[in-house]
């Protein structure tokens, strides 16, 4: 064994039974497993990472669906919490609210004691108003029926004061011609006697013959003139005539003038009414001016704008309607400006309504703004309102869209106390020949007329302009109107060319008549000259002069006559004068008596106007006040009866919101916002569950991969954790193996040296780690230094115990419990026997804790006894046995 160990085996054999023998191999082994095992890990690693990462997007994913599960849950914690927020917010909201209507109730009540003074007051002021208007009334019924009674004597005086000044003027025309007459006669007579003078001084001197062709001459120069002076004074009389036509077709130009001016100016307002009409089939309220639709734009651009508290309203004329078609007329003379005024809550929109204005409207022709507090209810207007059983009143014949333009006209002008009669007969049997019903202060009829107790105004209007329904038919009106208004025009124009052409003629006439008139004068100049000069002749004939004397007594005979009748119709004018003086100073005093009257009953009816609407103004403020008192005390018992709602109403909201939430909540928020926000919380809540599923399967599916992405993360973490300590441990561990092996070698070295040099032998064994190499040096002897390196030169006993010692080296450094060691003698010659055994049993014998087994074919007698040493003796084998007889151990018997 000895010789087969040292020389057949190789140093890497001899390296491994080296190993084997110290279990480093197994050690060695363990680590090559090790680090196997770890290489495997890592690659495990490596695809776990990988397997991983896919894990955590998965995780990741399903987290954030998690995550927006959560915040579903926030989101339904938060509508939780916003329920109960909502339940006391409506609580506290409902708290807030009472407390107002409390403080109303105090203040309402406190205000009590107010609208009773001013009920007191209001009623004194009524009563006096009352008294004067009754007293200025009487005054007035006084006067009204003294200036009534005189004025039939005014009339009577005036038609006899015109009588007699006709008469007086007909006199003073006839005295006149007298007098003209009478002066005509005068000259004749002065030249009659001139003449006759004349004719007497140079009848001397003449010849017979001569005085006769003068006479003839100027008789017929006489006649001539006496038929110039008829043809001038008959030209005089159509020149009077020529001019009084002129003077007639001036006068009728100038009315025909002044009527078609206004004819035109009526067919303008006409068109201009069609064309507002007409638009007003677009836009309804360009029938109230053409400037109200741009008005109304601009109005309702400031009210966006904040300009205004409250929107102003109008034109009034636009929010009302009538029942009855057939009282329009009676409505527009009523209400007037009215249709087209506009209403504000306040002066200061009043003041802003007012620069608005100022754009479109010229100063003083604005509509009519009128302020009166906007309130959402008509007034009560049933106790001084006027009741008829057969009549409306204007207020209940309107059907108004605004309960503020209703109260509008109310306070403006009191359309409660304004019957309306379609017939003006039947309007003065009732107001007139009755006594009016109560309250009622006037009436219209359905011309437009409007009627009082004592008094009857015709209307100036002749159609509704404003509030007619049928438009077509109002334009189909106008434009007739028109047509008839344009006839009137051109009617009036064909006239007016006609008198234009007869004044013409007329002036053409008066013209060639005061030229024919001039020749005439012209003609009478020459024949007066012509008699002159024959009568300044010395030709004085006696038949001329009988002639002349017998012309001038008639001449003076009819001046005589026309002297008396002079006279006469001077005495006559001089009476009929007096007659006139005499019934126009009664005419005067008559007039200055009904002036006086007038001017007292002037004032009287301004102060009756001014009493009557102070009586209505005092009554509207008393009956304001009643029922301002009455919606007081039904405004109190409202709120008292709302307080009593409100408080039970808030006992049943807290006592749900304990029921919903025990504990109270402050909240700042309003109930509107908090109801909003919970709207927007659950329509969110809806979409997301639409949009993510199913709760319980997202919950799972997060779980399930959070456990999967922790279970492989914390197996990744685990292995990698376990690498590092690994390679730690391994690191130390081999560094420690190196270590060992080294001492091990170094151990087993010098035993082996130790073991041989007992037998004075020297020797080593060479390790080589990196190589995994064993090679063993054996000097039998001190002296044998060549065969150090050369085994084979070595005996068999020589390499026996060399084996030997080897064995025993290796012996020193296992930890085996159990040595055993076959036929390691046989080649050993008795000396080297002896010397083996006894280092075998010296090692035996320190190693108590071990048990050592031998097997040789050698005796054992020579071993020392010792009850430490057993030996077992096998018998000698039967020559031809071919089994073994094993017999059981108790049986047997042991040779020591």
């Amino acid at each position: 064994m000895s010789k087969n160990f040292l020389q057949s085996k190789n140093e890497g054999d001899k390296y491994k039974f080296f190993m084997k023998a110290t279990q480093l191999e197994q050690m060695k082994e363990d680590y090559s497993s090790i680090m196997k095992t770890k290489k495997n890990t890592c690659t495990q690693i490596e695809q776990g990472v990988e397997h991983l990462q896919e894990l955590k997007l998965l995780y990741c994913e399903k987290r954030e669906r998690f995550k927006s599960i959560g915040f579903l849950n926030d989101m339904r914690n938060h509508l939780e919490d916003l329920k109960h927020k909502m339940a006391w917010a409506v609580v506290g909201e409902m708290e807030k609210e009472i407390q107002p209507i409390k403080e109303g109730i105090r203040a309402e009540e406190a205000n009590a004691k107010k609208f009773d003074q001013k009920l007191k007051e209001c009623q004194v002021k009524v009563d006096e108003a009352e008294e004067k208007y009754k007293a200025i009334q009487d005054k007035l019924i006084t006067i009204s029926e003294e200036a009534q009674a005189l004025h039939p004597q005014c009339i009577s005086l005036k038609a006899d004061v015109q009588a007699r000044r006709k008469a007086v003027h007909e006199a003073e025309v006839l005295y006149n011609r007298f007098k003209t007459e009478l002066k005509r006669l005068g000259k004749d007579d002065e030249q009659l006697l001139k003449r006759i003078e004349e004719l007497k001084s140079s009848a001397t001197q003449t010849s017979e013959p001569e005085k006769l062709e003068r006479q003839r001459k100027v008789a017929h120069l006489r006649d001539q003139l006496k038929a110039f002076h008829d043809e001038e004074i008959m030209i005089g009389q159509q020149m009077d005539q020529f001019q009084q036509a002129i003077y007639k077709c001036k006068e009728e130009h100038a009315r025909l003038r002044r009527e078609e001016y206004d004819v035109k100016q009526a067919l303008d307002a006409k068109q201009k009414q069609l064309r507002e009409l007409k638009d007003s089939k677009t836009n309804t309220f360009k029938r109230f001016g053409p400037h109200i639709p741009a008005l109304l734009e601009a109005v309702e651009a400031a009210y966006r704008q904040g300009r205004f508290k409250h929107k102003p309203i109008g034109p009034l004329g636009a929010f009302i309607h009538l029942k009855d078609a057939e009282l329009t007329l009676a409505v527009e003379a009523c209400l007037k400006g009215l249709v087209q005024a506009f209403c504000c809550d306040n002066h200061g929109d009043e003041k802003t309504l007012q620069l608005l204005m100022a754009k479109y409207y010229p100063q003083g022709l604005r509509p009519q703004i009128i302020v009166n507090k906007f309130q959402n209810n008509i007034y009560d207007v049933s106790r001084r309102g006027v009741y008829h059983p057969e009549f409306p009143t204007v207020l209940t014949a309107l059907e108004v869209d605004n309960a503020v333009i209703a109260n509008c006209l109310i306070e403006a002008r009191g359309i409660e106390t304004v019957l309306l009669i379609k017939s003006s007969q039947k309007a003065r049997e009732v107001m007139q020949c009755n006594r009016p019903p109560k309250n009622c202060r006037e009436a219209f009829t359905a011309e437009g007329d409007q009627v009082f107790e004592k008094r009857y105004y015709s209307s100036f209007y002749v159609r509704p302009k404003f509030l007619s329904k049928d438009v077509e038919a109002e334009i189909s009106h106008l434009e007739k109107e028109i047509e008839s208004k344009k006839e009137q025009v051109a009617a009036s124009q064909q006239r007016l060319y006609s008198l234009e052409n007869e004044m013409r003629q007329n002036e053409d006439h008066l013209l060639s008549h005061r030229r024919y008139q001039k020749e005439l004068q012209i003609k009478i100049r020459k024949t007066n000259a012509e008699i002159a000069d024959l009568e300044n002749m010395e030709e004085h004939q006696s038949v001329d002069i009988c002639t002349l004397e017998d012309e001038a007594e008639e001449n003076k005979g009819k001046m005589e006559s026309v002297k008396k009748d002079m006279q006469k119709q001077s005495r006559n004018m001089e009476e009929l004068k007096n007659l006139l003086q005499v019934a126009e100073k009664k005419f005067e005093e008559m007039k200055e008596k009904i002036h006086r009257v007038e001017e007292i009953a002037g004032p009287i009816k301004d102060e009756l106007n001014e009493a009557d609407s102070e009586v209505g103004s005092s009554k509207r403020r008393l009956q304001h006040y009643q029922d301002k008192q009455k919606e007081h005390l039904v405004c109190i018992k409202r709120l008292k009866d709302l307080l009593a709602a409100k408080e039970k109403e808030l006992e049943e909201k807290t006592a749900q919101a304990r029921q919903i939430y025990s504990e109270r909540i402050e909240v700042s928020r309003t109930v509107k916002s908090l109801d909003a926000e919970m709207n927007r919380l659950r329509e969110r809540i809806n979409s997301e569950n639409v949009r993510h599923g199913n709760r319980e399967e997202i919950i799972q599916q997060f779980h399930d991969a959070k456990e999967r992405y922790e279970d492989a993360s914390s197996k990744v973490k685990n292995l990698k954790k376990f690498i590092r300590l690994l390679e730690e441990i391994m690191t130390q561990r081999f560094k420690i193996y190196r270590q060992f092996l080294r001492l091990l070698s170094l151990r087993c070295n010098l035993y082996f040296d130790h073991l041989l040099r007992i037998r004075a032998c020297s020797g080593k064994i060479l390790f080589d780690h990196k190589n995994e190499t064993l090679s063993m040096t054996v000097q039998p002897r001190e002296e044998d230094r060549a065969a150090l390196n050369d085994m084979r030169s070595l005996s068999g006993g020589e390499r026996s115990f060399s084996t030997v010692c080897f064995i025993l080296s290796l012996w020193s450094i296992t930890e085996s419990p159990f040595r055993c060691l076959d036929e390691f003698d046989v080649y050993m010659d008795m000396v080297n026997r002896r010397i083996a055994m006894d280092m075998i049993l010296k090692v035996a014998d320190s190693q108590h804790h071990r048990q050592f087994i031998l097997l040789t074919p050698q005796t054992m007698s020579s071993l020392p006894a010792s009850s430490r040493i057993r030996i077992l003796r096998m018998q000698d084998p039967e020559r031809g046995q071919r089994t073994l007889n094993f017999k059981n151990r108790k049986n047997g018997e042991e040779d020591e």
